[in-house]
């Protein structure tokens, strides 16, 4: 699940919806939204544009628990002993999913919560505080269980992916919900056919990459969790700074496309996307209906070709550059998702129902 980097990007209008969060903060003159495209089936990629704007919002506000401060072996602090609460949340992989779980967790379920973000190192922690998100080591002990945890960690952050499931299993009491964010790609489906939550898999043995997801999700179900599959995500950059996230490149398959021109790849094949706020949303929802033990899907039910996703694009008017074209015939195709069957369930419709009218462009 890797990412292209380049170092030039486009122009864009202020066209693209705004997005409003609890963290109050001002935004730099030049903010550049991206939009990032993950846990879809290969490439992985983001999409980039730049903008001017500012947004303003309320801050989020932490809530108190007694704590000790220790080290590690490696000398890292560890919290421990902290008391946990009912509507707690631990949050395992608190990147840009994991914190608008948190946000959206906070503000429209649990107010008064603690949320708990359970990282590798501490690299990233002060950022974690600033947005009332209490940073964790695996190493942390804590005064019981949660009721609630989520996990967004991806499988490039460890050799031992089924194992990490397996940590974040033992830290959950087997109430409320544990939920594993998993990925589309799975699914046996390579001729742009229709898939859904049912649809078969790829069988274990076949592929490391799909292996290595299906033990995952197989750690989870075993122990009552929840499986979540989400295709692929795309998101503001602006919504980035929000979160405490700041880069200094621009990266993205369609950046890397339009500054080729043209690229070796087949034009028709089907990507699936969700809105990271979307796909938050839906995980909340999921972990307060509790249904243990389920597999979901996460798409907007708006699949469209690598082709298609260029068009749009150029008929966003955002960009100067022109891409000419795709020129494989050769390859895998993708697959069409449909998460009808997970709307109804869950409740749940998307903010943004395709990619097209996130873009401000009628399909």
């Amino acid at each position: 699940m890797g990412f292209i980097s380049c170092t030039s990007f486009p122009t864009i209008n202020s066209r693209i919806p705004s997005t409003r969060f609890t963290k109050q903060s001002t935004l730099p003159s030049l903010c550049t939204p991206k939009f990032a495209f993950r846990r879809e089936d290969k490439p992985s990629f983001l999409l980039s544009l730049s903008s001017t704007s500012s947004i303003m919002a309320s801050p989020i506000q932490a809530s108190s628990s007694s704590s000790t401060i220790g080290e590690t072996s490696d000398g890292l602090k560890v919290q421990s002993h902290v008391s946990i609460g009912a509507n707690d949340l631990l949050i395992v992989g608190p990147g840009v999913l994991g914190r608008l779980v948190a946000e959206k967790w906070r503000e429209q379920e649990h107010p008064d919560c603690q949320i708990f973000g359970q990282t590798v190192t501490t690299n990233h922690h002060d950022e974690l505080e600033k947005l009332g998100i209490k940073p964790s080591l695996k190493e942390t002990e804590f005064d019981g269980n949660f009721s609630y945890v989520i996990f967004c960690a991806p499988p490039s952050q460890s050799p031992d992916y089924a194992a990490e499931l397996r940590m974040a299993a033992s830290k959950w009491n087997g109430e409320g919900s544990f939920l594993f964010t998993s990925s589309s790609a799975p699914y046996d489906c390579f001729d742009n056919g229709e898939c859904n939550e049912d649809s078969p898999v790829v069988p274990l043995g076949k592929s490391p990459r799909t292996d290595v997801l299906l033990r995952a999700e197989q750690v989870v179900l075993e122990s009552g969790g929840t499986v979540l599959r989400l295709a692929g995500l795309y998101i503001s950059f602006c919504i980035m700074f929000l979160l405490n996230f700041l880069y200094t490149e621009t990266r993205g398959a369609h950046t890397y496309w339009l500054s080729k021109e043209t690229v070796d790849a087949r034009p028709d094949h089907i990507l699936n996307l969700i809105h990271y706020e979307d796909a938050a949303s839906l995980s909340v929802a999921i972990m307060k209906k509790k249904p243990g033990g389920r597999i979901f899907v996460g798409c907007d039910n708006h699949p469209l070709s690598r082709q298609e996703v260029m068009d749009l694009m150029d008929q966003s008017g955002k960009y100067d550059k022109k891409f000419k074209g795709f020129t494989s015939t050769s390859g895998p195709l993708g697959k069409k998702l449909n998460n009808s069957r997970t709307r109804e369930e869950i409740g749940w419709e998307p903010k943004y129902p395709s990619f097209a009218q996130f873009l401000g462009v009628s399909k």
